[in-house]
């Protein structure tokens, strides 16, 4: 491959020796590097307030990297290339000065410059401001910001205002990095490459979506960080809404990232207010107490460290939300989300309606209705659950499952999702990130719940460690005469 043909671009992690950094990041820039040479000039910048050594950076980003990259990715050849284009600085966030420590190091040429903001929102203005003050914000600069951006709708505003001053909105990355995953885009192409599906996409086919993002870890070293954020913040008003819209938004008229963000906004637009006594009989609040996974013993949300004994913070929510629009109009959407749960997974199930005749002897209490399952994680994968004849003699009907992995029939590795999200940075291509009307609007729709919670003296419906949350959520769909699914439960 040519030289001029490979990546071309700097980019600074503030942030860079932190967590998300070193787990996600680096690791998702070094597979890139694997599949997508870079130029002999780039540069990739760690930035943290105390940097250490170049050679003990190095080393520290070799151990993550074996450690998160699977055992067949990891190369010592490819590793000492890359390594070649790292590079670690200090910088105090609230210090101008210091941040002319990056200048060395960045190119003078017209080159995409990345600027990826993994600290917390409250500095992203700080940050732009010296960035801005030094001259180091050029026409081809991008800046990627991390969720959750603010903690409620003013809050947005006033940073998407002051972000504003340094970058035009064509420069701004929100990122979501379930939106990057290989299976998020393919459902795309499913709903609108295939009559099949869409022609079934509405209320009169299907009965109800549940998405479920789940997690088996706790706060571990982030109390702090989430006794000012909690489930709703952190994973509901981005992750679980986008996903949302993904699913329910109309066709668009084209491919190209503004009217694909267009029809999210729609989405974002038609959802049912929760207010009042609808927050009470649509959203369950919840909060982990002492239990065990896996068979290890687990201490409750107010045992972990930086988190008060008093702490009211959900780490759970399940919610029942409804679209006022034409397509959806009756069918509910179950989104529902929580730390210490029994394992790690992100599902989305569309439940189609059953058939209002059935011939068959087999009962059909036995049988499960058609279901699209949609598997984020920890591996990715679309199946579709159909009825079919068992083999043999009679009509035996049983339940078959169809694989609509595109990836099933080959050894292809699926790029990471935040291996495929920088690229789109680089190559300036917003598809997969979300503009700043779809973030306050989400917000403008969060903000009730958020207030209502504020307001109130009762604590959160408590679940032990190990089980799938509090008894709330199993009534929240039990009432609707639903069941969650059991591939996200089991």
């Amino acid at each position: 491959m040519k030289e001029s043909s490979n990546l071309l671009f700097d980019l600074v992690l503030f942030g860079g020796t932190g967590d998300l950094s070193m787990r996600k990041l680096l690791p998702a820039l070094y597979q890139l590097y694997r599949t997508t040479p870079f130029h002999a000039s780039t540069r990739i910048i760690a930035v943290g307030r105390t940097a250490p050594s170049k050679e003990a950076f190095l080393h520290r980003v070799q151990d993550k990297l074996e450690q998160h990259l699977p055992q067949d990715s990891w190369d010592t050849v490819s590793w000492q290339q890359f390594a070649k284009h790292l590079n670690c600085v200090s910088i105090e966030a609230d210090k101008t000065e210091s941040y002319r420590n990056l200048i060395p190091l960045l190119s003078e040429d017209q080159r995409p410059r990345v600027f990826y903001f993994s600290t917390h929102s409250s500095l992203y203005a700080t940050i732009a401001s010296s960035l801005g003050a030094l001259g180091l914000i050029t026409p081809c600069a991008r800046v990627v910001l991390e969720k959750p951006i603010g903690r409620d709708l003013n809050t947005a505003r006033n940073i998407s205002g002051q972000m504003s001053n340094y970058f035009t909105e064509s420069q701004i990355y929100r990122i979501d990095h379930y939106l990057g995953k290989e299976t998020v885009q393919n459902l795309l192409v499913l709903r609108f490459a295939n009559p099949l599906f869409e022609s079934l996409w509405n209320h009169h086919y299907i009965d109800h979506i549940q998405i479920t993002i789940s997690e088996s870890i706790g706060v571990e070293s982030r109390g702090e960080f989430y006794e000012e954020t909690g489930a709703l913040r952190d994973i509901v008003q981005n992750h679980l809404l986008q996903l949302l819209c993904i699913l329910a938004m109309e066709p668009p008229p084209n491919i190209e990232p503004d009217r694909i963000r267009d029809e999210k906004l729609k989405v974002l637009y038609a959802l049912k207010p929760l207010l009042g006594d609808d927050i009470a009989r649509s959203v369950v609040r919840g909060q982990y107490s002492a239990g065990a996974i896996k068979g290890k013993d687990c201490i409750g949300y107010t045992e972990e460290e930086g988190v008060s004994e008093h702490s009211t913070i959900e780490t759970f929510v399940a919610m029942k939300v409804m679209i006022d629009n034409m397509r959806w109009s009756g069918v509910p959407f179950y989104l529902r989300t929580g730390k210490r749960l029994p394992s790690r997974s992100c599902e989305i199930v569309v439940q189609f309606k059953e058939i209002p005749h059935w011939i068959f002897d087999t009962v059909r209490g036995q049988l499960m209705s058609n279901q699209l399952v949609i598997t984020l994680q920890p591996d990715e994968s679309i199946t579709l659950r159909l009825c079919g004849k068992r083999l043999g003699p009679g009509m035996d009907v049983r339940t078959v499952d169809l694989n609509l992995n595109p990836n099933s029939r080959g050894n292809k590795r699926s790029a990471d999702a935040y291996e495929r999200l920088l690229l789109d940075v680089v190559k300036g291509d917003q598809t997969l990130f979300v503009r700043q009307d779809e973030l306050e609007q989400a917000w403008h729709w969060i903000d009730p719940i958020l207030l209502d919670w504020e307001s109130t003296t009762s604590p959160p419906e408590y679940y032990a460690c190990g089980s799938w949350g509090p008894a709330g959520s199993t009534l929240l769909l039990a009432k609707d005469g639903r069941l969650w699914h059991e591939g996200a439960t089991g």
